[in-house]
């Protein structure tokens, strides 16, 4: 039996942002092992790379998930709503616990599909979206993630538009697709969007997103908000043990954790991705001993994971 896995978890809810090249497989087992958080998602992915059989076979890698990651959310994005449909019905064929469409996304490539952020500029064409990921979920909860608005705050005609679908959660990115990251994240705006939410009588969670270093300061956010959780991005980088408040890692161990991150990149992801980012984690993981600088400069010059497992075996262990 299909269930709303939302419905059942404990608040404040802490998840992980879906983060291109970041939120592989392979770290989502790092993430599983050392801070799950209330859910995870996975990349990004294209409904219409998926409905290609070239693109489809390329694309399956960034669908492989493991029972450790429950719940785990499917994220996918488009302007083709059959496509989406599809998408969906492919992520209850997987066994995937929820699907996500990307309504947020600011890359070019992306809106010139008329995808991620651009559909803020198209309402009716995100509402159609949102009933297409529903028809092909079979009864899985079906989220969205975007933004305050495109080039300004629309959160009270947006918002509205997205709950009149009735999606299981909403998390907002608390800046414009023109602010990007260059302003700080408007968390007051959140609070609104929860005012909206609740004059609509809609039960729709809602999340927010920006400028969260920790859980910590997801929870403080929660709490003035009054959303329902939170969303936790870049701060992810380098550090599978964020929503874990009892791990303070040692230099030892964070040696240890970013030599079993690497090895399993390449044994999961070797063949088929680009092993230049696993740099995104080398910067963070290699730091707070004197000496790291210098092992951090070499790792990041490394273009195998053979290659940065052998500095890493080789490495006197600091002194702590």
């Amino acid at each position: 039996m299909v269930t709303n896995f939302w419905i059942g978890l404990k608040r404040p809810i802490l998840t992980l942002a879906p983060l291109a090249n970041v939120t592989d497989c392979a770290f989502r087992q790092m993430v599983a092992k050392y801070g799950k958080p209330s859910v995870l998602w996975t990349e990004f992915i294209s409904a219409d790379g998926l409905a290609h059989p070239r693109g489809r076979e390329k694309l399956l890698i960034d669908l492989q998930f493991s029972s450790n990651e429950r719940p785990i959310v499917a994220q996918f994005f488009g302007a083709q709503p059959e496509n989406i449909r599809a998408a969906a019905a492919l992520a209850v064929k997987l066994g995937f616990d929820g699907v996500d469409i990307n309504m947020g996304c600011p890359d070019r490539a992306v809106e010139r599909q008329g995808a991620g952020a651009a559909l803020i500029k198209n309402p009716s064409l995100a509402q159609a979206i949102i009933r297409a990921a529903q028809e092909g979920s079979g009864g899985l909860p079906v989220s969205v993630k975007t933004r305050l608005g495109y080039q300004h705050n629309e959160l009270d005609t947006w918002l509205p538009a997205l709950l009149e679908t009735e999606p299981a959660a909403v998390t907002i990115h608390a800046r414009t697709r023109k602010q990007m990251s260059k302003v700080p994240a408007d968390w007051g705006a959140i609070a609104r969007a929860v005012a909206i939410r609740d004059q609509l009588g809609s039960k729709t969670l809602i999340l927010g997103n920006g400028d969260l270093d920790d859980p910590r300061s997801a929870r403080t956010k929660v709490a003035t908000s009054g959303a329902d959780g939170a969303m936790l991005g870049r701060a992810i980088f380098g550090r599978p043990w964020l929503f874990n408040d009892q791990f303070v890692p040692t230099p030892n161990e964070r040696l240890r954790i970013a030599r079993e991150h690497t090895a399993l990149f390449q044994q999961m992801l070797g063949q088929v991705k680009n092993f230049e980012q696993m740099r995104k984690h080398f910067r963070l993981y290699i730091t707070g001993w004197n000496g790291a600088s210098e092992l951090r400069r070499q790792l990041l010059e490394t273009r195998t994971a053979e290659a940065a497992l052998h500095l890493l075996d080789t490495y006197p262990q600091p002194i702590i």
